[in-house]
């Protein structure tokens, strides 16, 4: 049995173009490389997942490629990763800097990639500076970390900084189709969509739900099974219950909420979501704002006809209330009475057009 290799593995990019939602930093680098501009202390910092160490890596084989005759060479020689998490003694920064003062045997530099820097003892960091301020004209230091504020200041003076971004929606989902493409695998645009929000801005946890959702449905990848199997609560549950409070259907509006705590949702999680919904049918309103919806073209096509039996006073006393009951969540006593509470009262601001202050009681 063949062995099966992550796609966060099998897709790691090789070239900066590669990279995904970062064109500002790779562009930075491969001019400064091009220029001759590269500092020799870099600190890469941002969220988990988003192509820090990646960078890194690139970096490292870019830089020792010119004049050199195998384009394929990776130079894993000349590449040495540390795990600050683990190795964070004075002891393993002295090792370090012992090594440094050796040149490299192939290539032209000698990249160091300290992982997790801001794990590093005090000491450690102390032992560090005069090395990383006057490192060997072949030495570079690549410190990454998803904590630049725990690294102390005359660490991060000698440093050129590059802050990562979160990778936006719309990257993530792009880079996911190309994946599923290369896969063979027929997806919906509202399933890639549903995984992209799940991963929160991280690349790496975007396709790590790509293989958990595939392994569950196979070859064919739609809105329904990424949602049940995600256990997240979709535009359709958010739609059904709009209809409801519209139409001023209290008991019905009461058994769908039911429902949905009976499939295993978080009120807490329900009610945010909710004003979440109630905003993106504020933005389906005018065509400028609906650009600002972070969804599939289906779903902003349900949102805009949804919209229109809205008005927007509604939607912005909808919102208020949602957002009212999303910030007493955690100190209520009864959590359930709160949201049951909340809903009967969005039910109830329009009967036959006759408002109902209801925020009031």
């Amino acid at each position: 049995m063949e062995q099966f290799v992550v796609s966060a593995r099998k897709y790691r990019p090789q070239t900066f173009k590669d990279v995904v939602g970062q064109s500002a930093i790779t562009n930075t680098l491969l001019n400064a490389i091009e220029t001759n501009h590269l500092a020799q202390a870099l600190l890469f910092t941002g969220p988990r997942g988003v192509g820090k160490t990646t960078c890194a890596r690139i970096l490292a084989r870019k830089i020792n490629q010119p004049g050199y005759d195998d384009p394929e060479e990776d130079f894993a020689f000349n590449v040495f990763e540390l795990d600050a998490a683990s190795n964070n003694s004075v002891d393993d920064i002295r090792s370090l800097i012992d090594q440094v003062r050796i040149p490299p045997q192939t290539g032209i530099y000698k990249v160091y990639i300290i992982d997790e820097v801001h794990m590093l003892s005090a000491s450690a960091f102390n032992a560090f500076l005069k090395t990383l301020e006057e490192p060997p004209k072949h030495a570079i230091f690549i410190l990454a970390t998803t904590e630049k504020h725990k690294i102390i200041p005359t660490i991060l003076s000698r440093c050129q900084i590059f802050d990562f971004k979160r990778i936006t929606v719309k990257d993530a989902k792009e880079h996911l189709a190309e994946v599923a493409d290369s896969q063979g695998v027929i997806y919906e645009e509202d399933a890639l969509h549903i995984i992209a929000q799940k991963a929160d801005g991280a690349m790496r946890d975007a396709l790590s739900i790509f293989d958990r959702v595939v392994s569950f449905c196979g070859k064919n990848l739609t809105r329904q099974a990424v949602t049940e199997n995600l256990n997240v609560l979709d535009y359709e549950t958010y739609l059904n219950m709009t209809n409801l409070i519209l139409k001023n259907k209290i008991p019905d509006l009461l058994i769908a909420y039911n429902e949905v705590l009976s499939k295993g949702f978080d009120g807490h999680h329900f009610i945010s979501g909710l004003a979440s919904h109630f905003r993106d049918l504020l933005m389906s309103q005018t065509p400028s704002t609906i650009a600002l919806i972070e969804a599939g073209d289906q779903t902003k096509r349900a949102y805009f006809e949804q919209s229109k039996k809205a008005s927007a006073d509604f939607l912005m006393k909808g919102i208020a209330m949602a957002n009212e009951c999303d910030l007493k969540y955690k100190v209520s006593q009864n959590q359930r009475l709160l949201v049951e509470l909340c809903l009967m009262q969005l039910a109830s601001i329009t009967f036959d057009g006759e408002k109902k202050k209801l925020m009031a009681t």
